[in-house]
């Protein structure tokens, strides 16, 4: 039976459609196509029209349903957008923890619902800001943070009980989260009260970021502990947000993303039920985070069919019993990777449609990015203008009016179907190589990433996929625009502020702290409390991933081209 209609309909349609096609067929031999072949930004091959003959097989509550109830592909909460627009949770971090501060009162005060941090490179490869391979990288492109006492500058003044906090970091995940929890306590917030997320993925870091620094499995070991310990001691925190945007961004398809983030996730789920925990005591909390590109009905699609796949994975794969558990909660940013420095004005537009694509695909936070961003950290100006994009999709649009506006279209029912086929498809071909930790081992997602990047970038070359202001629509002027500038002084500053820090501490205490984090890497068991314990002592994040790295050993890039 299918979703609307009874065979009786299909044969008429069958009927219509052949002699609908052969007139059209007639037009073309006169006039021809306006291009040779039209495909998504994947290369996925579109149609010429959508009818109820492509989701002739659907049966409506197997493959939508409604909104809240499994599968979940048009929502995982009844009331949707009905009840309570997405949280704009605009990715935020330059110079200083106090700079960083700054920006996250003017986006709070400019109507932002969600904090987001983003880290300068020596905080994401868990080193200080006074290391020799850390110097002229000191608040480039995120804010610094050494010790706890930057944790307490970065949130001064911020209502962290009510608002809650997104921190993309990975390698150094534990030992950032363990800060922001010691500065809650040390506010007098209990860790059971606060709210927010860590991105704390390392599969995704092998396959496509490379932001690493110890090997694959202890750095899987370390999520792991955190997974078991949020579980336990953090209830209200995303202790991982399974990132498919890093994937995208690294060139890989829509389909890619989708199937390796999903891979990722149900290996995590693995490592997780091999520490003896109950699949339904930590699956609500796993949070996913994609990437909304520029073919806006791939990208709806993309994001009703993870609805749907992780459902079906959680319920049927690893037979949660918990509703909870099958719901696919997801962040997305819009693509940075489709922002141009040509023209950079065309970039807020860009960002508007990969922004309603992401809306109408039901997200539960957003960030949108800045028009400059493909230059430098943007400036306050930029910064606000792409809050406001979100804000007049909210408010002035409609589109959040009703749920799942697109439910039904042919053309994106369809297209969700095939998107659901070719990553499962991906998935399981990760099964047989023995999961994913073993597929990163045979670099099988990293090469599939290089050779889709390296087509869609020919297509681009070729003319065939259309960049205006990049490969058509070229003109020579040069448009100015504000760019933020990092004083140099700033790298001083930092490290004046790191050596007071490490002046006054308790040498004797903090070097105890480190030996128990040692202890705990080497004896196997969750090094959560003792990293709390060293970061309260000042210990600084280079000095606990040090003990990581003599522990594990250091990750090396094997290069995948």
């Amino acid at each position: 039976m299918s979703m609307t209609f009874n065979p009786k309909v299909f044969g008429d349609i069958e009927k219509a459609e052949e002699r609908w096609r052969k007139e059209l067929e007639e037009i073309f031999r006169q006039h021809g196509e306006r291009l040779e072949r039209f495909s998504t930004v994947s290369d996925v091959e579109i149609g010429r029209l959508y009818t109820p003959l492509d989701v002739r097989d659907q049966r409506y509550m197997d493959a939508l349903g409604f909104p809240g109830e499994y599968p979940f592909t048009r929502g995982v909460q009844p009331s949707m957008y009905r009840g309570r627009l997405w949280t704009m949770r605009m990715f935020a971090g330059l110079g200083t923890a106090k700079d960083t501060n700054r920006r996250f009162h003017v986006l709070v005060n400019a109507g932002q619902t969600g904090l987001s941090t983003a880290f300068d490179m020596p905080t994401l490869m868990g080193y200080d800001s006074d290391a020799s391979k850390a110097r002229g990288e000191c608040g480039r492109c995120g804010v610094a943070i050494d010790t706890l006492k930057d944790m307490e500058d970065l949130f001064d003044g911020l209502p962290i009980d009510q608002i809650t906090t997104s921190m993309t970091i990975n390698p150094p995940a534990s030992v950032v989260w363990a800060m922001y929890i010691a500065m809650a306590e040390n506010r007098g917030i209990p860790r059971n009260v606060i709210g927010g997320t860590i991105q704390n993925d390392m599969l995704k870091e092998f396959i496509a970021q490379k932001t690493f620094m110890c090997p694959p499995r202890p750095s899987v070991r370390l999520v792991t502990d955190t997974v078991e310990f949020g579980t336990r001691e953090v209830p209200r925190w995303n202790t991982i947000s399974i990132s498919g945007y890093h994937i995208r961004e690294a060139g890989s398809t829509a389909v890619q993303e989708l199937a390796f983030t999903l891979a990722d996730g149900i290996a995590y789920t693995e490592e997780a039920l091999k520490r003896g925990l109950p699949v339904d005591s930590f699956a609500p909390r796993f949070s996913f985070f994609f990437n909304s590109h520029l073919d806006f009905f791939e990208e709806i699609a993309k994001f009703r069919a993870a609805r749907r796949m992780w459902g079906k994975i959680m319920r049927e794969r690893f037979k949660a019993q918990n509703p909870r558990s099958w719901w696919l909660r997801f962040h997305t940013q819009t693509a940075g990777c489709s922002l141009t420095a040509q023209q950079p004005y065309n970039n807020v537009v860009r960002t508007a449609l990969e922004a309603l694509a992401a809306v109408l695909g039901g997200t539960q936070s957003l960030h949108t990015n800045s028009l400059d961003e493909v230059l430098a950290i943007p400036t306050e100006e930029a910064a606000t203008i792409a809050l406001r994009t979100q804000q007049i999709i909210a408010e002035e649009s409609g589109v959040a009016n009703t749920i799942d506006p697109l439910g039904g279209s042919y053309f994106v029912e369809g297209l969700t179907d095939k998107m659901e086929r070719d990553a499962f498809e991906i998935i399981r071909k990760i099964d047989d190589m023995g999961g994913m930790l073993a597929a990163i081992e045979r670099n099988y997602p990293q090469q599939e990433i290089a050779d889709a990047a390296y087509h869609y970038q020919r297509q681009i070359d070729a003319g065939e996929k259309t960049v205006v202001g990049v490969n058509k629509y070229v003109t020579e002027e040069d448009v100015p625009v504000e760019i933020l500038e990092i004083d140099e002084e700033l790298e001083r500053l930092q490290i004046e502020k790191l050596n007071r820090v490490k002046s006054l501490r308790d040498q004797t205490r903090v070097a105890e702290c480190l030996e128990r984090v040692g202890e705990a890497c080497a004896a196997d068991t969750n090094v959560m409390e003792p990293v709390i314990a060293a970061v309260k002592a000042q210990a600084t994040l280079q000095e606990v991933c040090d003990v990581y790295r003599s522990v594990f050993g250091i990750y090396r890039d094997p290069g995948i081209y």
